[in-house]
């Protein structure tokens, strides 16, 4: 019996429907791939959202604490005087102290990005620092949050130090610990308030930027903003605008992914102090 191979023209077909499956193959793997890359990239953006926004929640609502009878607190100077300027200095602003002028909140220039600086009474600063005291001894801390290179950085410093009343120790050269990186952008706004008919407490009036404090004692809340990027390139079209509070729009680079966290944080210790009103 006479067998015949296939034809040219059965074999151009054979290839063509190889060169098909092939194709279609290869897409699916490539699109698994950018499917795999993009959820990645949201759960370590969402993780790591969650977690600076916690951290900062955590620190800057205990702003302006200064409990003098706790039996932790370091009881070296007049607690009476040292509470009062805590707590007219809870939030922090530049020129505070002749030690380090520069040190406060600032608002970022033309949507760069702003700094907090707080203070209250803590075991360890915002880097777990003892700074010198007792690990169950309470003191006056002043923790600073910055953006460099990207990255969300604190560092802690004595408040008795920076007053000059006694020397730095413990402090590793106030180096900034570096709290979570791929950070674009970091903004602040400070919940302003206004004495009510009692006198007694305070209502919320209205949100400003650091350069618009003069009286720190009335920031009741603070409002803070964060937008991070995935840790590797994305290839997806992310044309999408970032607002951050107050900010201006912008539209970042399509090769990563970006997610927006905000969060509003009431500071309990200063919502209950007594003003007295203006005449």
């Amino acid at each position: 019996m006479k067998q015949s191979g296939f034809s040219l023209i059965e074999t151009m077909i054979s290839l063509l429907l190889g060169a098909i499956i092939t194709a279609t193959i290869i897409q699916v793997m490539v699109s698994q791939t950018v499917t795999a890359n993009l959820n990645r990239g949201l759960v370590s953006v969402q993780e790591n959202g969650r977690f600076a926004i916690i951290k900062l929640q955590q620190d800057i609502r205990l702003t302006g604490r200064y409990d003098r009878l706790s039996t932790s607190l370091n009881r070296a100077f007049d607690t009476v005087e040292e509470a009062s300027f805590l707590q007219n200095h809870a939030v922090v602003l530049p020129a505070t102290f002749s030690y380090r002028q520069t040190l406060g909140s600032m608002q970022g220039i033309n949507g760069a990005n702003d700094s907090l600086v707080i203070s209250k009474v803590a075991q360890t600063d915002c880097r777990g620092y003892h700074l010198g005291y007792g690990s169950d001894e309470e003191f006056p801390v002043v923790n600073e949050y910055f953006i460099q290179d990207n990255k969300l950085k604190c560092r802690g410093f004595d408040l008795r130090v920076l007053r000059g009343q006694k020397e730095a120790t413990g402090h590793n050269r106030h180096s900034a610990f570096t709290l979570l990186d791929h950070v674009e952008a970091f903004h602040v706004l400070y919940g302003e308030a206004n004495d009510d008919a009692s006198g007694a407490h305070m209502s919320l009036n209205q949100y400003i930027t650091a350069d618009k404090i003069t009286d720190p004692q009335r920031i009741v809340a603070i409002r803070v903003a964060l937008l991070i990027r995935s840790d590797e390139p994305i290839n997806i079209n992310n044309v999408q605008g970032f607002t951050l509070l107050n900010e201006t729009s912008v539209i970042l680079s399509a090769a990563y992914l970006y997610r927006q966290f905000e969060a509003t944080i009431m500071l309990r210790n200063m919502q209950n102090l007594i003003y007295p009103r203006s005449v």
